[in-house]
């Protein structure tokens, strides 16, 4: 009697995934820039308090888990999908920097906007021309 095909043969158990240094020390190094970053532009020179270490300590999480996350799904995305993924990310992190600098909310987008789309034609040319 043949066995099902989901079923697992004895003596062998599910591989865990498991993830290569790079690949969260990047997202890390960066979500510690971030949040650096974020907090000495609020902070602007004063005395640091918990709200101010409070935003840079989310922003630099959140970075760090969309850039995990990206990192995880990139080699399943095609390349314009993939090159517009990073120049979201990276347009979103240079306009939200910016924004907390006291500039207008419009300033930051048009930052945000010009260097996204540096991004993604930067990301676009170099995935294009690496691809299997």
């Amino acid at each position: 009697m043949a066995a099902h095909a989901s079923v697992q043969a004895r003596g062998t158990r599910a591989r865990a995934q498991h993830h290569s240094a790079l690949s969260w020390a990047v997202p890390v190094t960066l979500g510690v820039i971030l949040g650096w970053y974020a907090t000495s532009i609020v902070r602007g020179g004063g005395v640091l308090t918990g709200t101010q270490l409070a935003l840079g300590l989310v922003s630099g999480a959140v970075l760090a888990a969309l850039c995990f996350g990206l990192g995880r799904v990139q080699k399943h995305l095609p390349v314009g999908l993939r090159a517009a993924a990073y120049g979201a990310l990276s347009g979103g992190s240079i306009g939200f920097l910016y924004s907390l600098s006291g500039k207008s909310v419009l300033a930051a987008s048009v930052l945000g906007l010009l260097i996204g789309a540096g991004m993604l034609l930067a990301a676009f040319y170099f995935f294009y021309t690496r691809e299997d």
